[in-house]
């Protein structure tokens, strides 16, 4: 079938060979952009546009959601204001859809006086559908939901944007592992951004939006936390906020318990009450306060001398069992024995493994064939690993660090901005300010000023002269470390630069960039020598072999590729990752590199959870044939940095699951896990001499790992 894109067409539905359609009389359009095929409509806007179910065929017909805006009313207010919210939607997707839980901008283009914009599927239903199938949620299914959300609603209020919808129409939970996704950033703004408000509109939902938002215009990152809990007040209650607002506008959120059926714990209903504050300012300010406010009581309970860093391999797996009843108990086991045997990186795990599980379990007819299955962790041994420093001068999320040839500084960057104090954002510096450390002391001794904006990722060269940087304004600055100052910059790149690399004897620099390029350049002279162009989406990470002939880039695509850069050619595309490919690294001795990527899950043919690649997140491959030869399996999550040792003995893998994993390459196992940070560790580097890793992570610290 194809179908018509009129979007008051009637019945758009067409045979295959159609010219024109059936129905309206309008030419049919095979593939919108020569890409995507256009299956069937999903929904219908009212005129101003439909949604449809798509085939990429760029992506061997991956299924995609096409959105389409084609306004009638040609030059009013509401046709200016549906553009622009289209647009920016297209430009928060772009700027957050490498979170797993936002969905991926593909393309947005104008086609026969349309705008489309083409997204990532979510296969799912809402949380208002899920609402009506199940009828009711307890207090457990609550924390579960907050603790699945508010990570989201973190990362998007780091990088500056309020999304001023959240209500249970926006949030899918994803068919294939249970995890909640947000959508529809139509209406999101930065913190500092005004609606310009007219007579009968307003941006955001009556009874989910708070009352500085559509009376005044205005919203924060506590704006969005109102929608969050009034949503959490929908599912507990099955009462739409909306019909409140109706009929009693804000006034129902001081009394707001008294719709409640059930009785919820006195902890989670004074979060829920802080959450619904009509008053702004005795509202929850951040998703940080409202997750420490969740687990605190959990805290509390932990007993300090089990509380370690450093542990062995954990349980892996758990697939669900047959009764719903033994389930729960179950998770309760599993809950006592983490909280009080493994500290407050055991409630973390148990959090995890409740939060991930599909929400249908909740429900008190659920049934299942699976058995509970928990394997065995391995037995094995790696001297001593001691946390030795935690570094807290950075003000937001850590992005990249670096260790110099010496050994002795450290080089790091972070992200972000932060309150005034008020309602206001101001720089802090972290967005621009690349610092320097003592890595024997831990005390910062410099820092380097002069981006214009944010900087994503940093490296020394091989002879420790020089740093270089990457960042969002597109180009890439050299250092004299000795001075402090700027040699020069490199501009070349029309997106930002996320990684570099540089060839052992210093003379050639490699970036990538979400130009979807890689750039080669003379960095003695700042010359660009060429572009590598192969690459269909942002490439984030690259490396070099030991000999500095052989480049290996990881993309987006979900595709490695290995280069001679001397020729400027592509040797191969390794295609066997299903997922985002997201660090790239060579072993010493240049014969093996690995990869690093996303994680996915799917359902195992019951009820029940099974990986479907998201264990076997990072791969060896064989340089000289391109083979993949071994698989290293065991984080929970997306794996987002890797690093070997300088022995070649080790490789560290650091994750979205908040941990760090060591990896014995000799005998393919697991060393032990490393676990103090709070959430995704993003950038992993030893030392010279191999005693020494260093992380940075987006819960803003710098840790030093001393191995023996």
């Amino acid at each position: 079938m194809i179908c018509c894109l009129n979007p008051d067409c009637p019945n758009p539905q067409n045979p295959d060979g159609k010219k024109i359609c059936q129905a309206c009389s309008t030419p049919l359009v095979p593939l919108l952009r020569n890409r995507f095929r256009v299956i069937r409509v999903l929904s219908d806007e009212g005129g101003f546009g439909r949604t449809y179910l798509s085939e990429d065929i760029d992506k061997l017909n991956e299924r995609c959601v096409v959105k389409q805006l084609a306004p009638k009313f040609q030059g009013t207010w509401s046709q200016k204001k549906a553009m622009e919210l289209f647009a920016e939607e297209a430009k928060r997707l772009q700027e957050l859809g490498e979170h797993p839980q936002i969905p991926t901008l593909s393309a947005y283009f104008e086609q026969d006086n349309c705008l489309y914009l083409v997204q990532q599927l979510i296969n799912g239903d809402n949380l208002l559908r899920e609402l009506q199938l199940r009828s009711h949620y307890r207090d457990w299914d609550i924390q579960s939901i907050l603790l699945d959300l508010l990570p989201i609603l973190k990362f998007i209020h780091d990088r500056g944007v309020i999304h001023r919808d959240i209500k249970p129409e926006n949030i899918i939970r994803r068919q294939g592992d249970g995890r909640l996704i947000l959508i529809d950033f139509g209406s999101s703004k930065q913190f500092t951004a005004k609606v310009q408000n007219k007579i009968g509109t307003s941006i955001g939902s009556h009874g989910y939006s708070p009352i500085e938002q559509l009376r005044d215009g205005q919203a924060y990152p506590s704006s969005d936390l109102f929608g969050l809990g009034a949503t959490c007040f929908h599912l507990l209650t099955g009462i739409s906020p909306f019909h409140l607002w109706m009929e009693h506008g804000y006034s129902w959120v001081a009394n707001w318990q008294q719709y409640l059926h059930c009785p919820l714990t006195n902890e989670l209903a004074q979060v829920l009450d802080k959450l619904l504050q009509k008053d702004i300012r005795q509202r929850y300010q951040s998703a940080d306060e409202v997750i420490r406010d969740l687990t605190k009581n959990q805290r509390n309970l932990l007993s300090p001398a089990t509380n370690s860093s450093v542990k062995k391999p954990k349980l892996r797996s758990v697939f669900v069992p047959k009764k719903y009843i033994f389930l729960r108990n179950l998770l309760l086991i599993v809950a006592v024995i983490l909280v009080f045997g493994l500290g407050e990186s055991g409630y973390r795990q148990y959090m995890r493994l409740q939060t991930g599980l599909p929400s249908s379990l909740s429900r008190p007819n659920y049934h299942s064939n699976s058995e509970a299955v928990l394997s065995q962790p391995p037995k094995i041994g790696w001297g001593n690993i001691a946390l030795v420093n935690t570094l807290k001068g950075h003000d937001q999320s850590v992005l990249s660090v670096a260790i110099s040839p010496d050994g002795k500084t450290i080089a790091s960057t972070s992200d972000g901005l932060r309150p005034t104090g008020g309602d206001g954002l101001r720089p802090t510096g972290g967005d621009r300010i690349i610092k320097l450390w003592n890595l024997a002391t831990g005390q910062q001794i410099s820092s380097l000023s002069g981006n214009s904006q944010r900087v994503n990722v940093v490296i020394f060269s091989p002879d420790g002269k020089t740093l270089v940087s990457g960042g969002d304004d597109n180009t890439i600055k050299v250092w004299n470390l000795a001075t402090g100052k700027q040699i020069r910059t490199l501009e070349g790149h029309s997106d930002s630069v996320h990684a570099l690399a540089i060839s052992p004897d210093a003379q050639t620099l490699v970036s990538g960039s979400d130009d979807n390029t890689i750039k080669i350049w003379n960095l003695t002279t700042g010359k660009q020598i060429r572009t590598l162009v192969g690459h269909t989406f942002w490439v984030r990470s690259v490396a070099l072999s030991k000999d500095g002939v052989t480049l290996a880039s990881g993309s987006f695509d979900k595709t490695i590729k290995l280069w001679n850069i001397s020729k400027g050619k592509e040797i191969i595309t390794l295609k066997g990752n299903t997922q985002t490919v997201t660090s790239v690294a060579f072993s010493p001795d240049g014969k093996t590199f690995a990869s690093g990527s996303r994680v996915r899950f799917q359902h195992d043919g019951g009820d029940g959870l099974r990986p479907t690649g998201g264990e076997r997140t990072i791969k060896l491959w064989d340089l000289a044939t391109g083979k993949e030869t071994r698989i290293l399996a065991g984080h929970a999550n997306t794996v987002t940095s890797i690093a070997f040792s300088p022995d070649g003995k080790i490789l560290a893998s650091g994750s979205r699951d908040r941990t760090i994993k060591l990896w014995n390459l000799a005998t393919v196992e697991e060393i032990t896990t490393l676990e103090g940070h709070t959430n995704t560790v993003t950038s992993l580097a030893f030392s010279p001499d191999g005693k020494t890793l260093v992380s940075g992570s987006e819960d803003n610290t710098i840790k030093i790992w001393r191995l023996s």
